[in-house]
């Protein structure tokens, strides 16, 4: 019988299985006991921390770089060294759990759609799910077959802790992933999952990522500094970084677009189709800023076939100046929809894409209101009957954002590529706003309804088979916690006074159901949630990080991207092993 960290059911409420490779799964309690009794002794367990550089793959004819440790070690030597030093590592279908053989990729791999909850963390997830159902574990991705926990770091938050704890800077060369996130003070598992978690690790200032370098990670597979976006560390001139949907293009002849509730040029949305040294590069000429800025780059170079976003002049003119927008409104290779009062701005996107679609033209929908975001639904507070209110109708939700965004795309018969952002959950934990984040969580799960409905459609090119269908976070913000003695019930919310913000004290006789503490970004596990061809690509990765745990790494998931999306030569390889990284031909052309 093989033992590996984890868990294996749902300690605090109904849900699917949570793991599937080995025959028992310790618990992240029994997990940490290990390590401290000396089970997983910590010393050697630290030993092969030191991982080789992430999400990359050795260029051919070139041998790994390994760690100044292990800088000779062969593989198998590796390999049987490890199960020395680690006999709580499980085995699974193809070798020892962290260090299988990637089995093989669909034949007809074609479409990946990303979704991304910007600043979503577990307990946002159950506080939906307790309001939309009574239950804590009921979403729709709930009950997708891979399921597991992220990392988040970034160069930022490494060389933070580096500091504080004495060790070396971020060097891929001797990089231990256990500086950026060391799950002994984190958890093993996602809060509530795991409850042992040290409240003092999450709540330094500053030691998280933020979303341009979390973007990075995902988008290219490469750990990057705080504000880059598709930008190497430490901005050297020639740092832009081919993207998974600059690849796909470029290599697949695919689609590409990207949808979010923030303005179209925000740090996640840019990161898959924009390279710059600072998300605050909106455009060219903002603050004085004279180089290629965000948005021209999207609208005038990288040409998305799909755009659908915030960040409306006239709502607010931080995000776009007038002369790309009399641009855009002018073009004959887009279908430009933008919000109008009193229309329908669901229906308008729907048509245009329609139109888009049949014409064989880009689309791009131009929305959002005062902050440069779209109003987010409204939640109500009717205890047994959970109802949700547009704030308006001019702009659409992110659902109906979804359809028109893949009605365009699918047409496409090589495949696409498409990330959608729900942006504005993390703007409402920054303001601790509670039932701000409840609409935008309702958002964010029709959003992921529609597109299942989408691949379930008969009758076309799509469906399960060739398609990589994928729900995550970027980052935790807010310590958000519930009050495991008060669980609310479906459709019903707390009164105001029984949320606290970060800087408030419940008043007198007050208990509070609803706690925040912090108004900012935190190093805390998310949740990965994944359907479709080569989900289990996810789980050969487990561990390969963080030996004997179950946890990934956000670049992780760009590697199960490339590798669904093309064909490698698996000879050799592992997860980890370093190749060098992709400069955009784009950037590198001007």
């Amino acid at each position: 019988m093989s033992f590996s960290c984890g868990m294996d059911v749902n300690p605090i409420g109904a849900g699917p299985p949570r793991r599937r490779r080995s025959d028992r799964k310790l618990t992240a309690r029994q997990c940490r006991q290990n390590l401290r009794s000396g089970i997983f002794p910590r010393h050697k367990l630290a030993r092969f921390r030191r991982v080789l550089e992430p999400s990359s793959l050795p260029m051919q004819g070139e041998e790994p770089m390994i760690t100044k440790r292990k800088s000779k070690m062969k593989k198998f030597a590796q390999a049987a060294l490890l199960v020395a030093l680690l006999p709580g590592l499980s085995f699974g279908d193809n070798g020892l759990k962290g260090m299988a053989v990637p089995p093989q990729k669909a034949a007809e791999a074609k479409n990946i759609i990303l979704f991304i909850g910007d600043g979503m963390q577990l307990e946002h997830e159950i506080a939906y799910s307790r309001y939309l159902t009574g239950d804590d574990f009921a979403l729709v991705w709930d009950n997708f077959p891979y399921q597991g926990s992220v990392t988040t770091w970034d160069v930022t938050t490494y060389n933070n802790y580096a500091t504080l704890e004495g060790q070396t800077p971020f060097d891929y060369d001797q990089l231990d992933p256990a500086v950026g996130y060391d799950a002994l003070r984190g958890g093993f598992d996602r809060y509530p999952l795991d409850e042992t978690v040290s409240d003092d690790y999450f709540l330094r200032p500053r030691y998280a990522t933020d979303s341009a370098s979390a973007g990075t990670a995902m988008a290219t597979g490469l750990k990057t500094d705080d504000g880059n976006v598709a930008w190497l560390s430490r901005d050297p001139a020639d740092g832009a970084l081919k993207t998974i949907a600059e690849q796909l293009r470029e290599e697949r002849g695919a689609a590409i677009g990207v949808v979010s509730t923030v303005p179209f040029n925000h740090a996640t949305p840019a990161a898959f189709v924009s390279h710059n040294v600072s998300r605050n590069n909106y455009y060219t000429g903002r603050s004085g800023y004279a180089g290629l800025g965000i948005a021209d780059e999207i609208i005038q170079v990288v040409k998305p076939d799909v755009v659908i976003g915030g960040g409306h002049l006239d709502y607010d003119g931080g995000y776009l100046p007038r002369a790309l927008y009399d641009e855009l409104s002018q073009s004959d290779e887009f279908v430009f929809v933008d919000r109008q009062p009193d229309v329908d701005g669901g229906k308008a996107l729907l048509a245009g894409a329609q139109q888009a679609a049949r014409g064989g033209k880009k689309l791009f929908g131009l929305f959002g209101g005062a902050g440069g975001n779209f109003e987010p639904p409204v939640v109500l507070d009717q205890p047994g009957f959970p109802t949700v209110e547009p704030a308006t109708q001019e702009n659409p939700t992110l659902a109906t954002a979804t359809e028109a965004a893949l009605t365009v795309l699918a047409e496409n018969q090589k495949g696409f590529f498409l990330m959608v952002e729900q942006g504005d959950i993390d703007w409402a934990n920054h303001a601790n706003d509670y039932r701000w984040m409840m609409g935008t969580m309702h958002d964010l799960h029709e959003a992921v309804k529609a597109a299942i409905a989408y691949v379930d459609q008969p009758g076309d090119h799509i469906d399960w088979s060739n398609t990589l269908l994928m729900v995550t976070s970027d980052h935790g913000n807010s310590y958000m916690r519930l009050n495991p003695e008060l669980p609310m019930t479906k459709g019903d919310l707390p009164a105001s006074e029984e949320i606290i913000a970060w800087n408030q004290a419940p008043a007198p006789g007050v208990t509070p159901i609803v706690t925040y503490a912090t108004g900012s970004h935190t190093n805390e596990l998310v949740s990965l949630y994944v359907k479709g061809a080569a989900a289990d690509l996810f789980t050969t990765r487990e561990g390969s990080w963080y030996p004997g745990t179950n946890l990934l790494d956000n670049t992780q998931i760009h590697e199960v991207m490339h590798e669904f999306a093309f064909t490698w030569e698996y000879a050799g390889w592992r997860p980890g092993m370093p190749r060098a990284p992709f400069v955009s031909p784009v950037r590198a052309a001007r």
